[in-house]
């Protein structure tokens, strides 16, 4: 079960990045452009925002019940947590990086609702979307990463 939802967690992560480039691409050329907010636009940022949430729920789960999860694995005995890369990495960094790039991608869903000039609702979903790129990109466990480091693509 665990590989099953880290393979599926590794998965979600690409059509996110996927998803989240090309929101910040028509994002950025329809605030240029000074174009009108689609139907396409808003399912274009509420998918982002599905694989976002999706990938939320199974990462917490392998946070708290994965193979070295808080609760069905515990700290090592005498390992201090802000010490150890491994487990910081993991338990803190990670989480946290990804729940604010997520509050981000919600953020810039949330522009499609408001009744905001369209240029506004484009350019603010921009930024909330390219921070959110920057979280991710910086909090994912790639595999030129030492210590931490996932492979590119899963395997189960």
């Amino acid at each position: 079960m665990n590989t099953f939802m880290l393979a599926l967690h590794s998965l979600l992560r690409w059509g996110i990045l996927i998803l989240l480039v090309v929101s910040i691409i028509k994002s950025f050329s329809a605030w240029q452009n000074k174009k009108v907010f689609t139907k396409g636009d808003r399912k274009l940022w509420l998918f982002t925002l599905i694989f976002a949430h999706t990938n939320l729920l199974v990462g917490l789960y392998l946070l708290l019940f994965g193979r070295f999860g808080i609760i069905s694995t515990g700290l090592p005995e005498g390992v201090k947590l802000m010490k150890d890369r491994f487990f910081r990495f993991y338990w803190v960094e990670h989480p946290t990086g990804l729940i604010l790039a997520i509050i981000l991608i919600t953020l810039g869903y949330g522009m499609s609702k408001k009744t905001v000039n369209d240029e506004i609702k484009f350019k603010k979903a921009f930024y909330f979307f390219l921070i959110a790129l920057i979280f991710i990109l910086a909090t994912v466990p790639w595999p030129f990463r030492e210590i931490v480091g996932r492979p590119w693509v899963p395997t189960m």
